[in-house]
This record gives structure tokens, C-alpha cells and sequence, in this order.
């Protein structure tokens, strides 16, 4: 059977491919999109995660906009990797459906209505709509298959402050109530992401589908040098949902820095933190292999 999941996103270039993978692959059964503010804001995630949708005749998929704002602090975007539009001006048509509103709600009914652990959470973005989903409906949260999540960094540098990854410095009160609460997560961080890089090779053999095309002129912007492209950040949380046995998993004990110097968010190993799943390598040309799959 394929695997119910709701994409938890903030789309974003690599967050695209992610959404165009899991809708393409037929492996997963997609209830729906939430967005969230962080690459950009959330009006444009919202946008785009419809977009994608419409790209692939997906009307049947809600998209539900969710927090516009971190649960605490000011917000912070990458909109110098993604663009102001999120995609790079890689353009895509206009929704089917409306966007509807409160994806925590939404989120908790379809929890709930569902029988509990039956519905996975693919988190692409900050945490704030989990975040706030663990503090209003906990019934609700404690009813969530897995929560896989792209975000931190252990052993690598960040790519926010020193040691801090983006996603999670962009609401670091949201990931510690995750990561304290009885969900089971598994996080993805920066030191497996950063093994997973398309050359133009690559980019070009996935052409020949709808999304394989899209995919290969949403990487060709991704590029860093012409050559090779940004790390595969988010697609990972798909190809860890799918092929575990790729990835190798720690559970290690963690705490989030909740301070307000260049690092909050950041990860540390105490003998009082959480314990979490935490990816800590890939097999990144059997990863690299499966994604491409997905588009032919």
C-alpha cells in the first residue's frame, strides 16, 4: 500500500522537487500540502505548493495555509538561494483549487478522523505548524505515523549561524516542543543532505515526463557554479520515507538552543536532550538513483 502522508512544506526550489517526487513516484498517497512561511513567505509557499499541484492535475490535493509567522521570534528567509518568487522565476500555472486556511486544524481533523498512526508528516520547512499542532491538539499529534523532518546539523557546519541549520533556526521553540513530545521523529540533517548533489548529467536524464522536465529546469536553477547543484536538502525526507535502508540512524540525546545569538537552533548533544532518530549518512548513489526513478 502506499504511504498516507501529508506534506508539511515551503516551497522553495528544493522543496519542489521533493513535492514532484512523492506526487510522481506512485508511492505515496498525498492527503495534502501545508505550507508554512520560511524560504519565503507564506502567501508565495502557498502559491507554489498549488502550482505544483496544478502541474500535475492534482486538484483532488488541498493545499492549507498554515503559520505566517514563527511561534516566538521574528522571521528569517532564504530568499537569496530561492528567489523572491521561490522558484527562480521558474513559473507555474495558477491553482486549481483555492487555498484554504488553518492547517492546523486541518491537520488535527484529518489526524483524528483517521485510525492513529495510519498518516505520516513529511516536514519540509520550519516546524511552527507541528510546533503548534503539539500544543493545541496533542491527541491529535500523538496520533502521527512517523514525523520525518528535514533540519539541523550534528557534525556539520550550518548553514544559518555557525552550527545552526536553517530550518530549525527559523523556529527553534517550534523544534524543541517536537522534539520533547512523544511524536516519532526522525530528523535529516545537513550532514546526509550535503551528500546528495545533482551534476548536469543528472539534471538532463531526468527530462522525458511532465515532472521530470519540471525537474530538471527547477535543479538547472539550483545550480551553484553551473556544474553542480545546491545539496538535495529536502527530496531526502522522501527517500528516507521510502528507502530506509539507505540511511544510517543514530539516536542520539538532544537539546535546541533557544538563545538569541547567531546560533539559534542549533543542535547539541547533552546527557539531558531528547532522544531523537537522527539520519547520520546515505548511500548517496543509490538515493541519487531512487529519486531519478521516480520521474521516469
Amino acid at each position: 500500500m502506499n504511504r498516507r502522508v501529508v506534506i508539511d512544506t515551503d516551497p522553495g526550489l528544493d522543496d519542489a522537487v521533493a513535492i514532484l517526487f512523492a506526487l510522481a513516484c506512485g508511492r505515496f498517497d498525498v492527503l495534502g500540502l501545508t505550507t508554512v512561511a520560511g524560504n519565503i513567505g507564506l502567501e508565495r509557499t502557498s502559491a507554489n505548493a498549488g502550482g505544483l499541484l496544478a502541474v500535475m492535475e492534482r486538484g483532488d490535493i488541498p493545499v492549507v495555509s498554515g503559520a505566517a509567522t514563527a511561534m516566538l521570534r521574528d522571521n528569517i528567509d532564504a530568499i537569496v538561494v530561492h528567489g523572491a518568487d521561490g522558484l527562480r522565476g521558474i513559473t507555474l500555472p495558477p491553482p486549481l483549487a483555492p487555498v484554504q486556511t488553518d492547517a492546523v486544524a486541518w491537520l488535527a481533523e484529518t489526524l483524528l478522523a483517521a485510525p492513529s498512526g495510519s498518516i505520516d508528516i513529511l516536514a519540509l520547512g520550519p516546524l511552527t505548524n507541528i510546533g503548534h499542532l503539539v500544543s493545541a491538539f496533542p491527541e491529535a499529534a500523538g496520533r502521527i505515523g512517523q514525523l520525518i523532518v528535514m533540519g539541523g546539523a550534528i557534525a556539520e557546519p550550518g548553514n544559518s549561524g555557525p552550527a545552526s541549520e536553517f530550518n530549525f533556526a527559523a523556529d527553534p521553540e517550534a523544534v524543541a516542543l517536537v522534539l520533547r513530545s512523544d511524536i516519532r521523529t526522525t530528523i535529516v540533517p545537513l550532514d546526509v543532505t550535503r551528500r546528495l548533489r545533482a551534476d548536469r548529467a543528472y539534471i538532463e536524464a531526468l527530462r522525458g515526463s511532465k515532472a521530470g522536465d519540471l525537474v530538471a529546469d527547477i535543479l538547472t536553477a539550483y545550480l551553484v557554479d553551473g556544474k553542480q547543484s545546491r545539496p538535495l536538502h529536502d527530496p531526502c525526507v522522501m527517500l528516507l520515507a521510502l528507502a530506509p535502508e539507505l540511511f544510517e540512524i543514530e539516536v542520539l540525546r538532544l537539546s535546541v538552543n533557544l538563545g538569541d545569538d547567531p546560533d539559534a537552533g542549533a543542535l547539541t548533544r547533552t546527557d539531558t536532550g531528547s532522544p531523537v532518530a537522527v539520519a547520520m549518512r546515505v548511500d548517496a548513489e543509490r538515493a541519487l538513483a531512487l529519486l531519478a526513478s521516480g520521474f521516469r
